[in-house]
């Protein structure tokens, strides 16, 4: 089962959730995998601690200019929707940071004057961490395209059972890669008005994945009762609430685990999963026809 773990925004406690929800799991003889496909601020790692096994590049498909052949037309720069080539008194300019890789160029040009070669954008590391199998990827500083490096993680994904992703903040083209795939979506959140914005906007877009999901709600004893008003009007399931334990943010700081540091705190995640599986096979009874969107932007 593929199970990505969302949020609007940042710093709502995403990734303590899925770490946390991913050794909960592999404790019990689970066969588990987690992806970090935040690849702008990869972070996951500093809690698992994973032995790194492999490393390989993340690239993507860009154009590379036959100049022999170029006329200077112009009608690469025409047909890029992502103003990655310009042609400037017959001479072709390509912005290598702004090509999505789309092949347009190459389709459209007359005189094939385009060749596609690789362009290095990121790495991917795979590793093992206390039962888990570990993959994570990691942007190249200053590169735009981070769909690209999510879709390395996502395609090392190895045969384990359960399949935790933590996904990048927001609701932008990266959350989209990440979570696309996925069978069901904890959104986490935290009960301020900040929060709550974030989550409506979060929640229409895994409505509109046409993708299960449920809200956790991080430091719930704070703040106010509108998140929980919003899922009640909204019909949304609230399946896991972490109280704003000081102890939680000690242990967080130091980079350990809390299920480690304050066992307690295990039989609520545990709980989350039974939760989720109860929800899935509910969308799954109910005709729920899982993923209908299209590709990531």
């Amino acid at each position: 089962m593929r199970v990505a773990i969302a949020s609007g925004k940042g710093g709502t406690g995403k990734t303590t959730i899925a770490t946390n929800l991913a050794l909960t799991l592999a404790d019990t003889g689970k066969s588990v995998q987690l992806l970090d496909c935040d690849v702008e601020e990869p972070n996951c790692h500093i809690f698992l601690k994973p032995e790194i096994v492999s490393r390989k590049p993340a690239t993507v498909v860009m154009p590379q200019l036959i100049e022999e052949k170029c006329t200077g037309c112009g009608i690469c720069a025409e047909v890029c929707e992502y103003s990655a080539i310009a042609v400037i008194k017959g001479k072709v300019l390509i912005f290598p940071e702004l090509c999505h890789g789309c092949g347009a160029c190459k389709l459209f040009c007359p005189e094939d004057a385009f060749l596609e070669v690789d362009r290095e954008v990121g790495i991917i590391e795979e590793g093992n961490a206390d039962g888990i199998r570990f993959v994570h990827g990691l942007l190249n500083i200053g590169e735009l395209m981070s769909p690209a490096v999510i879709e390395g993680v996502r395609k090392a994904a190895g045969e384990q059972d359960i399949l935790i992703l933590d996904s990048p903040p927001g609701t932008s083209c990266p959350v989209i890669a990440a979570v696309k795939d996925a069978e069901f979506v904890l959104l986490v959140t935290e009960p301020t008005p900040f929060g709550l914005n974030d989550l409506k906007l979060a929640v229409g877009m895994v409505r509109e994945l046409d993708i299960p999901f449920a809200v956790a709600i991080n430091r719930s004893d704070v703040g106010n009762e509108d998140v929980r008003a919003y899922c009640k009007r909204e019909k949304i399931d609230i399946i896991l609430e972490l109280p704003n334990d000081r102890r939680i943010a000690e242990v967080y700081s130091r980079g350990k685990m809390v299920i480690r540091a304050l066992p307690e705190y295990q039989e609520i995640f545990q709980d989350c999963w039974l939760n989720i599986i109860e929800l899935h096979k509910r969308a799954l009874q109910a005709g729920h026809d899982g993923l209908t969107a299209t590709e990531s932007c």
